[in-house]
């Protein structure tokens, strides 16, 4: 009977250790299909965390950011001709509005004063309104002592004077709008070769060697093209103004000689 009782207590034993061992099995399990679950979990939560801090990210720092990764060497002539060619932009624009006259409107001044023989209330009309058609009608009424030929002579001649004016600095505008892709194409073309030179150092392939290169590359590119993008756009404009002002000259000149040969003595 000890010996049966002996027996049995030692397997008592041994199916409590193993009961004991697989329940400590079964909660390490547990335990670790728990953490899995909150590492995955986690993943997609720390995932938008980082979406939302680069969403977060105000325009212009993510601008600086990519002028930095793009190479201040390459970033920096280009925004040099965005600055220089926006200022004449800009200063061309407030030219050209101030040169907007009502052309009507004075051709009806000058026309009632000539009709009265007041030659000279008529210059000190045109002297007092800004514009190019203003300064054309100056010169031409300054001139009327000396006969119609030499007043239409004059005419042509300011209309000429005051075109050009009207047109100073387009050019300057026209080289950076080149300017500003050709930069960037040069920072292109800079980035490939440091990009095969560092294939060639590394004798690897792989992304991670050709990836400064080419973000060089396309960066200075794209910064390049949306600057003459931008120039270009203002030039249009520009040259619209221009023109419409020039064929205001035109039309003004021809009225205003009309009134002049009307009103002969």
């Amino acid at each position: 009977m000890s010996i049966i009782g002996l027996l049995t207590f030692t397997n008592l034993n041994n199916v409590m250790a193993q009961d004991a061992a697989a329940a400590a099995q079964t909660e390490q399990v547990t335990d670790d299909s728990a953490a899995v679950a909150e590492e995955a979990v986690a993943a997609p939560v720390a995932q938008a965390a980082t979406d939302e801090a680069e969403e977060a990210k105000s325009f212009h720092e993510v601008l600086k950011e990519k002028y930095i990764q793009g190479g201040a060497g390459w970033m920096t002539p280009v925004l040099l001709c965005l600055i220089l060619g926006m200022a004449l932009v800009i200063e061309r624009i407030i030219y050209l509005n101030m040169a907007t006259t009502n052309v009507n409107a004075l051709l009806d001044g000058i026309e009632d004063n000539v009709k009265k023989g007041d030659y000279n209330a008529a210059k000190e009309l045109c002297r007092n309104t800004r514009g190019p058609v203003a300064s054309i009608f100056y010169q031409g009424l300054d001139r009327v002592e000396e006969g119609l030929e030499n007043v239409e002579k004059a005419v042509t001649s300011y209309g000429g004077v005051q075109m050009a004016r009207l047109e100073n600095n387009l050019t300057w505008i026209a080289l950076f709008i080149a300017l500003a892709p050709s930069f960037g194409f040069l920072g292109t073309v800079i980035g490939m070769v440091t990009a095969f030179d560092d294939i060639e150092k590394a004798g690897d392939i792989s992304p991670t060697v050709v990836a400064g290169g080419m973000k060089v590359a396309l960066l200075t590119t794209v910064f390049g093209l949306i600057v003459a993008i931008i120039l270009q756009i203002f030039y249009n404009y520009l040259l619209t103004k221009i023109e419409s002002l020039v064929a205001q000259m035109e039309d003004g000149s021809i009225s205003f000689m009309d009134i002049l040969v009307k009103n002969k003595k």
